[in-house]
Order: C-alpha cells, then sequence, then structure tokens
C-alpha cells in the first residue's frame, strides 16, 4: 500500500498521517516525531566549571543566604533549636567542620521543610592555647604585654573565622550568618561571667592547692578534656626498695626471725620518688614477706602478685609469712633518696592487683589519688616541679633545674642505684597523657588554682543525663563514665588570651575578693568594653566604693587584679546562657562529634545543672571522625589529608582531584555511618558523584515527562486514575513516611538507602518500564496519560523534596526547572512532602499487587526473553481475587487493558476456567498463590491462578513498538485512532 499524507497540520510540530499500513521498510522512523518523547534542559550531568557555576548560581537564585531569616520572620507552631558547638578559631575548615556543619544543615533544613522555625545562631571558640601560640609563631610571649598578645590572638582567630564563615555558606549551610556569637564578644563574656558567679555563690567554685595536670610546654594547667593519651609512649619503669625501719605492731612477734625486709613498689615515673610522703596498701588484700632464692632479700608484697613478680625477677620467692593488708598499720619505711626521711605505710582504696606489687609509692603533690591519701591523713603536699617541668629548689641541689622527664628521671635513677634501691628497671609502653596542643606529655603537679567541685554535681548531672535522648544510645555509658572520672575540674589557666577570673587578691594577705557584687559589675564592664578592659582599666573601674563597700572591703589600693584566665571549656560550656532563647534555654539538640563527649558536653552539662538543676539539651548526637579511605586518622605527615576546598573546587591537577561541587560532599556525610569513623577519599567522592547522576537522570526522565503538563490545571483525581497510578501514590506515600521517619532519628544514610530502593525498585525497574507506552504514545491530553503524569509530578515533588535537606543545590534546580510553581518561590519555602491518606484505597494495594506476583510468574518463566513478544491466558478460579483482576480488565481479552499494561505482554485473556487443553506447543505454563488479606485481616482469602504464555500471534506495531497489529508494518488499532483524533 501507498503512504497517503492527509494533511499538514502538526502534531506536535509534525505532519499526521492517514492509512494504518505501509509498504516502506523504515515505518517507525516515519512515525518518531508523532511519539510524546521525554524533553527538558535539565542535564543529566553537570561537571567542572559549570557544576561550579551552577551551584552558585542556585544560591544567589534561590536566595540561600535569606532563608534564615525568612523562616524566623514566618509564624510556626513549633521552634526547633539546634545549639551550635563552637569550632575552634585556629586554622583553615577541614573535613571534620564539613561532616559536622552539613550534618547539622540537612537537619536544620529539614525542620524548616517540616514548617518549624529553626534556630540556629553558628559560633566560634575564639580563646585558648592554640590560637595564642599560631597568633605569635616564633615571637613568644618574653617580650610582649598581655593586650599585645591578646590584639594578636583576637586578628588571628578573625581571620580563622572569616575563612571558616565562607567555607561554610559554600557548602549550603543555612544560618543566621549576620549575628554568629564569638566567645570573645563583650555580651558573651558577661554572661559567661554570670554563670561563673551564680556556681561561685553556690559553693560550687573555689581556690585549691592540689595536683592537677601541668604541660611544661604550654606553662599551664589542663583539665581532663585538654588531654590526648598516647598508648606508645615509653616510661623507664622501675621497682624500688624502702627498707621497713618500724615493723607494724601486729606484725612484731613474727617479724623476730626476718632480719632487714623492705616494701616492693613499682612506678613508671621515678621522677616522682624525691616527692614520696607514704607507701599505701590494700587492708582488705593479704600480703607476704617473701625471701629471694638469688639473694636472700626479703621483700613485703601482695601475696596474689608473688608469681608474677617471681617470673619477672627470674628466681623463687619463699613466702616467710602471710598475713592480711590490715595489720601493715603503724608500720614506717624509710625513703629510699632522702636519709633523714621516714614515710608511714598508710590503707588506701585505689591500690590495685593487676599489675605492680600491691604497694604503691604516694607522692601527693603529683598524683590525684595520692592527694586524697595526704587529705585523709594529713600529709605534707609539697611540689618539687616548676612552672617549665623542671626540678626545683625544693628537690635538691642534684636535681635543682633538670628537667623531670629527661635528665631529671636520669638523675633519679642513678641516684635509687647509688643506693641499692632497684631491684629490676625496664622500658615500659603504656598509654600516657599529653597535651593535645603541643602534643607533649604533661605532668601532674601542685599548684594553687581555680576548681569546680564536680564530685558535688556528678549525681544531679547523671539524673539530668538520664532525660536526655543519646544517639547513637551505646554512647551513653561514656557519657556517665566522664562524669565518674572526675571529681573536680581545673578552670584557671596561666595565660592572657581569654575571659579573665574576675578576682582580685589582697596585696598582703592574698585573700581573695570574689562575690556577686564584684562579678556582676565587672560582667557589666565586660559587656560594655569587653575583657581587654581587665588590662587597660585601673582598678577603680571594677572595684568602685559601691563594690567595696557591698563586700566590706578595705581600700582599692590593697587589692591587685588576678591574672589567670578561665578555662575555653568554660567558655563554651557557659554558651547555653549566651545565645539559646530565653524562652526556653535549652536546645532541641547537640550535635558534636565523639571526642566532645568528655568536652562541651560535659562542660555544658555540669554548668547548666549547676545553675538550673536541668541539662541545656534535649537530645545529644554524637558522630564519629573523619578518616582517610584506609580508616587511618588524617594526617599532614602521612599526606592523606582531604581539603573540603579541593573537594568542591578541585586541585592544581583536575585530573587527579576534579570539582565535585557542593552536593557530593554533602551527599558523602548523609550517606555515610556517621555513627562510626567516616572515611572519605577519592573513591569515596567518586562514588557519591556516580549516585547523583544517577539520580538526575530519574529526575530528568521525570521533567521530560512532564513537559507540558501544568499540575494546577490538568492533574487528574486519584478516583479516576489507572490502578497502578494509584498504587504508586500509595507507594509514594509509604516512602515518603519512612523517609520523614529516618530524618527524625536523623539517620540520614536511611534516607538515601530509602531513596535509592525507591527509584531502582519501584521506580526504574517498575513503574517507568510499565508507563512508558502510555506515555509515549497515548493522546497527550488524555486521561490515561494525565493520570500518569499527574503520578510522575507527585513523585518528582516527593523524591526531590524527600533529598533536599541533603542537595539542596539539586532540589532547587529541579524545583526551578518543574511545572506549576509561581515565579520567585523555592522549594525550602514551599514545604515537606505533601501525601494523602486517600492514596490508599482498600483493594487497591491487593489488585495491584496480586497482579504482580501473577506478571513475576509470567516473567520467571521466560527468563532473558521480551515479555511484549508474548500473549497470556490467567485462569483464576472464581472468588475475591478473579474479581479483583476483573476490575483491571473488564473484557475477556484486550490488548490495552489495565492488565496487559502490568503484564507488559501483547495480549491477556481473563477467564475463571482453567487452561484450554489445546495450547500450543511452545506455549509455557505456571501456576502460583496468592493471599488477600483486606480490612485488617476480617477478608482473608488465598486464591490459585495460572499462567499460559505464548508466543503472540500479533505483529509489532511501527509506532508503538508493541505486538498489538494484525497486519505487517501496520499502526495498532490504537495508535491508528491517536494519529486519526490528532488531524
Amino acid at each position: 500500500m501507498l503512504l497517503v499524507r492527509r494533511s499538514a497540520v502538526g502534531f506536535g510540530g509534525v505532519a499526521r498521517w492517514g492509512l494504518r499500513c505501509l509498504c516502506s521498510g523504515d515505518a517507525a522512523g516515519r512515525y518518531r516525531d508523532t511519539v510524546l518523547l521525554p524533553r527538558t534542559d535539565f542535564p543529566m550531568r553537570v561537571n567542572g566549571p559549570n557544576l561550579l557555576e551552577r551551584e552558585i548560581q542556585i544560591q544567589q537564585k534561590c536566595g540561600f543566604d535569606q532563608l534564615y531569616t525568612w523562616q524566623r520572620e514566618k509564624k510556626a507552631k513549633k521552634e526547633y533549636c539546634l545549639h551550635d558547638g563552637p569550632p575552634y578559631a585556629n586554622g583553615d575548615p577541614h573535613v571534620g567542620h564539613a561532616l559536622n556543619k552539613i550534618l547539622k544543615d540537612i537537619r536544620n533544613r529539614f525542620e524548616v521543610l517540616r514548617g518549624r522555625q529553626v534556630h540556629y545562631v553558628p559560633g566560634w571558640d575564639c580563646h585558648g592555647l592554640p590560637i595564642e601560640l599560631k597568633a605569635l609563631g616564633d615571637l613568644g610571649t618574653s617580650e610582649l604585654t598581655p593586650l599585645q598578645i591578646r590584639q594578636k590572638a583576637r586578628e588571628f582567630a578573625e581571620r580563622a573565622i572569616s575563612r571558616q564563615r565562607a567555607a561554610f555558606q559554600r557548602w549550603g549551610v543555612m544560618a543566621d550568618w549576620e549575628n554568629c556569637y564569638y566567645t570573645f564578644d563583650g555580651k558573651y563574656e558577661a554572661a559567661q561571667l554570670k554563670v561563673f558567679q551564680e556556681m561561685h555563690n553556690k559553693g560550687l567554685i573555689y581556690q585549691d592547692y592540689k595536683p592537677v595536670f601541668w604541660s611544661p610546654s604550654s606553662r599551664t594547667a589542663l583539665a581532663e578534656a585538654e588531654l590526648e593519651y598516647n598508648p606508645e609512649h615509653v616510661s623507664r619503669a622501675l621497682y624500688i626498695t624502702f627498707p621497713l625501719l618500724t615493723l607494724p605492731a601486729k606484725l612484731a612477734a613474727k617479724a623476730e626471725s626476718w632480719g632487714n625486709v623492705s616494701a616492693l613498689i613499682w612506678t613508671t615515673q621515678p621522677w616522682t620518688i624525691p616527692a614520696n610522703q607514704a607507701v599505701c596498701y590494700m587492708p582488705k588484700v593479704q600480703y607476704s614477706v617473701v625471701k629471694r632464692a638469688d639473694n636472700e632479700q626479703l621483700l613485703l608484697v601482695a601475696s596474689e602478685r608473688i608469681n608474677s613478680l617471681a617470673s619477672m625477677l627470674k628466681t623463687n620467692l619463699e613466702s616467710l609469712a602471710t598475713f592480711a593488708g590490715s595489720d601493715l598499720e603503724g608500720g614506717v619505711c624509710q625513703h629510699p633518696t632522702i636519709p633523714a626521711k621516714q614515710v608511714p605505710l598508710l590503707p588506701a582504696s585505689h591500690v590495685t592487683m593487676t599489675k605492680g606489687t600491691g604497694l604503691v609509692h604516694t607522692a601527693p603533690a603529683h598524683g590525684m589519688e595520692d592527694y586524697g591519701v595526704a587529705t585523709h591523713f594529713n600529709l605534707p603536699v609539697e611540689c618539687i616541679v616548676d612552672e617549665e617541668g623542671r626540678f626545683s629548689e625544693l628537690a635538691g641541689p642534684e636535681l635543682q633545674k633538670k628537667s623531670v622527664m629527661t635528665e631529671g628521671n636520669a638523675t633519679v635513677i642513678s641516684m635509687l642505684q647509688a643506693v641499692g634501691a632497684i631491684v629490676k628497671e625496664d622500658d615500659c609502653v603504656h598509654s600516657y597523657p599529653y597535651d593535645w596542643r603541643t602534643k607533649q606529655p604533661v605532668v601532674i603537679r601542685a599548684s594553687k588554682q581555680w576548681f569546680i567541685n564536680t564530685a558535688s554535681l556528678k549525681d544531679k548531672a547523671k539524673d539530668a543525663l538520664q532525660k536526655v535522648r543519646v544517639i547513637p544510645e551505646s554512647a551513653r555509658s561514656s557519657l556517665l563514665a566522664t562524669l565518674d572520672r572526675r571529681t573536680y575540674w581545673c578552670i584557671s589557666r596561666q595565660r592572657s588570651w581569654g575571659v579573665p577570673i574576675p578576682v582580685f587578691y589582697h596585696k598582703e594577705t592574698g585573700e581573695p575578693l570574689l562575690n556577686k557584687h564584684s562579678v556582676t559589675h565587672i560582667a557589666k564592664v565586660f559587656s560594655e568594653k569587653g575583657s581587654d578592659s581587665w588590662w587597660m582599666e585601673p582598678v577603680e573601674t571594677f572595684l568602685t566604693p559601691e563594690v567595696l563597700q557591698k563586700s566590706k572591703a578595705g581600700a582599692v589600693s590593697d587589692y591587685v587584679r588576678g591574672e589567670d584566665v578561665l578555662d575555653i571549656w568554660f567558655d563554651s560550656g557557659a554558651s547555653w546562657a549566651a545565645v539559646l532563647p530565653e524562652s526556653d534555654p535549652r536546645a532541641d539538640s547537640y550535635m558534636e562529634g565523639k571526642d566532645q563527649v568528655g568536652g562541651w558536653f560535659q562542660s555544658s552539662l555540669l554548668t547548666s545543672v549547676a545553675v538550673r538543676n536541668k541539662a541545656p539539651y534535649k537530645a545529644l548526637v554524637i558522630h564519629g571522625f573523619a578518616v582517610s579511605e584506609k580508616g587511618e586518622k588524617m594526617s599532614k605527615s602521612i599526606g592523606n589529608v582531604i581539603d573540603p576546598d579541593v573537594i568542591i573546587n578541585g586541585g592544581k591537577d583536575l585530573s587527579v582531584s576534579p570539582p565535585y561541587g557542593a552536593d557530593v560532599l554533602r551527599w558523602w556525610v548523609a550517606e555515610s555511618n556517621v555513627f562510626s569513623e567516616v572515611q572519605i577519599g577519592p573513591n569515596t567522592l567518586n562514588t557519591a558523584k556516580d549516585s547523583i547522576n544517577k539520580l538526575r537522570n530519574t529526575l530528568r526522565f521525570l521533567l521530560g515527562n512532564l513537559q507540558g503538563f501544568d499540575p494546577r490545571s490538568q492533574t487528574v483525581d486519584p478516583k479516576q486514575m489507572h490502578y497502578i497510578d494509584q498504587y504508586m501514590l500509595h507507594v509514594l506515600r509509604e516512602f515518603s513516611l519512612k523517609v520523614t521517619d529516618a530524618y527524625n532519628e536523623f539517620d540520614n544514610g536511611r534516607v538515601i538507602r530509602l531513596l535509592q530502593s525507591f527509584i531502582t525498585r519501584d521506580l526504574s525497574n517498575f513503574y517507568f518500564s510499565i508507563i512508558k507506552d502510555r506515555l509515549y504514545c497515548d493522546p497527550e491530553d488524555s486521561l490515561g496519560r494525565r493520570s500518569c503524569q499527574t503520578v510522575l509530578e507527585e513523585i518528582l515533588d516527593g523524591v526531590s523534596r524527600s533529598i533536599a535537606p541533603v542537595l539542596p543545590h539539586l532540589a532547587e534546580e529541579v524545583y526551578l526547572n518543574s511545572p506549576g510553581h509561581d515565579e520567585g518561590n523555592t522549594l525550602f519555602r514551599s514545604g515537606w512532602i505533601k501525601t494523602s491518606s486517600v492514596w490508599r484505597r482498600p483493594g487497591l494495594e491487593e489488585a495491584v499487587e496480586g497482579a504482580c506476583a501473577i506478571r513475576d510468574s509470567f516473567l520467571s518463566s521466560i527468563p532473558g526473553r521480551n515479555a511484549a513478544e508474548y500473549e497470556l491466558i490467567i485462569a483464576i478460579e472464581p472468588g475475591l481475587f478473579f474479581e479483583l483482576m476483573e476490575s483491571l480488565q473488564e473484557e475477556p481479552t484486550s490488548t490495552g487493558s489495565q492488565l496487559t499494561e502490568l503484564m507488559m505482554a501483547s495480549r491477556t485473556t481473563l477467564t475463571t476456567s482453567s487452561l484450554p487443553r489445546d495450547l500450543p506447543s511452545d506455549a509455557i505454563t505456571s501456576t502460583g498463590n496468592f493471599l488477600i488479606n483486606l480490612e485488617g485481616g476480617v477478608i482473608h482469602e488465598e486464591s490459585s491462578y495460572s499462567v499460559a504464555a505464548m508466543p503472540t500471534s500479533l505483529l509489532r506495531c511501527p509506532r508503538c513498538r508493541r505486538y498489538t497489529s494484525d497486519e505487517p508494518d501496520c499502526l495498532c488499532p490504537r495508535c491508528q485512532t491517536v494519529l486519526e483524533n490528532a488531524k
């Protein structure tokens, strides 16, 4: 037959064709332009400079920098407060910052979409030694005044803040960037002093002389949170004898035949021996006097340590007598290096039997537990180490000015060797505290410091913590353990860059002047002039006549201001008082890395419980650290540090370090299991990029098939939709509920998994493959096509909103390309995923899933072959299941029914009879059962079905490419009608 062109009027810009059949071999090509293929300007991939330019354009066009202010001004029923733990203002932004800030932003953007008013004020921790050291460089502090040091430190911190803020904004972080908080701001410092004052008024802050962690490299006291432990530290460990001068009274009778006995102790810090004041034992443990087989030396040790000591000394130890530890009361030993000094044997609870000898050398000025013994038994607390970590004059001329960690330690060992006090000497590899800033070992030394009595707060803090949600819950035990370990908190630091402790000292007596009147006035001055005024203003500015009168103090000339500053953990720990809303200064969540378990989480908890008897947070979210793809800690020396700026903008060699943009960085954060260590590297980033490109491809398909669709006027009511379309709305609703739940649980990784599963399983492998024929080949304005487009628009909206907290740039780009939106509106100003309970109709799920069960039986029977080349006979016994299938195909046999569409077959016959006996020889049969549960199990019915699949006798339509034509190279009835009606 000849092809006759009947009209030149376009069908979507192309000619219409009048006759069904062709004699030309290029039939399909002639109808290509009559098929409604996807059309969109939305690119599947954006790479290189185009990607970076597009992200910045989206930030500007969609008002990323105005979103926070907009949502704060918008009326909302609920507020969500995520309090920002202040990053340290001492360097460039790194991937740890990215992990933390993006995690917070994902949560905040989710809450904005949910319609809540977000309170999120970013801040910076600006004081402290690391900033001071970096700001001064090689200058040191000896030639500079405190104000000069502070000026340089402030300028350094401000430059670091500027760089970090710019990076955070480029990552797409939504925040109140115009009103950030800084711990060096006068108003913040005033709020901090108010917390200090209230704690002091309650007797929780006090001054004392006791041992603290001291950093010789920083020349300041440190808190536990400022330490890091080096597991590879090597100490010289000694077994040392203390000769018994006075035998315990209870052992006098037994000891007549012993001769000379020495208490044997073990220490990894020989330099502390000159400060020894006692040897401690455990009263409830058995002790023995043993004789060495190799030299007949008599030693006093714990009985349960005899075997391990014999092995260590490589000699047999014969037990001469065994007795209770309590029998050692009253014993006195000779100090091994100070001939005139005698030290008592004393009971103590901190003695352990896991290592050593069961007897513990006790130097109260250089050990926390030792100090407790000294307090109980009124022992001297004499510190023999100066601020530089060298022996002081008290240690004697032989040791004076020698470093206790190096030559001083060696000299003490030599002194012990000279008197024959060393029984055994070895290197000991063990975990030892280091200064987290200088990476140098610390010592414990007694000094006069300001402390917080955390022991009295511990029980209240634990009670408050029980009301806090901890994510992951496994971290709660660590939080409680850190509270248990901390009996006091040293809050004074011997530096210039910090908030000064608001205390004055009497010039003659040294008595501190510190009360609510003085601190309140000092806080007022700081609020107006900043804490630099402590060094700039005369004492009279702070100790006014009114303050002195209320304090019942003497003349202002009698006082000198203190020189110590507050621990930076107290600075940041008081942030709840300076930053959180006054209406309810309790955040919905704090979200930081696991290092803050003993840091900001704890300092915030202790200060808040002290002042208000409640935690400053309702939930704690604790994430891991960023590490290399090999699981190694990032280190410049190893060369595995990854710069987030290079991730976004690319490195010097773009072939090695291509620009990934901000959304890839954000996807990495969301996809990772952030509750453990988070790996990052080229492979991780490339995987993230590929995942986003796959997502873009799906979004592009959705946008392309919505070309010309206006959801405001062309939406189809769910009741009029095809069953499969209604079913997909139901699936979309289930997806959105699960995504919402995952975000609520801070489980962004589950969001990604749900999204990928939804796209791959429910869309690409199922719905898209079923509806393409209807989308491309049905009339443009037909009910079936509009039904499908209505669902595609809902899916596009749901998917783009579900991923918006993670990929705000991509989500807004999709929104800009989506139909039905007013000019100037943005996704983040238009709410969360919109679903309806109406989408779940009784029987709908069973009808579609029942058809899918039949479809699965059919497809599994023809593995690797094209379903479109087969026609089916489906036999179902009479009953509810048949009625459901009948709702998908009313006529007995059809090429265009909803059931045939679901089967993706050529033609379907539905019958209640058995399969015909005269099936063709090439027919493939399969059987199965389907269980129907309706109305909560009230309707419960299992039905069997049989399927016969046969190669179809119909021919391929040159337009839709389905096997639905009666003659070769002829349009099928559906396509003929479409083109006829398009005239």
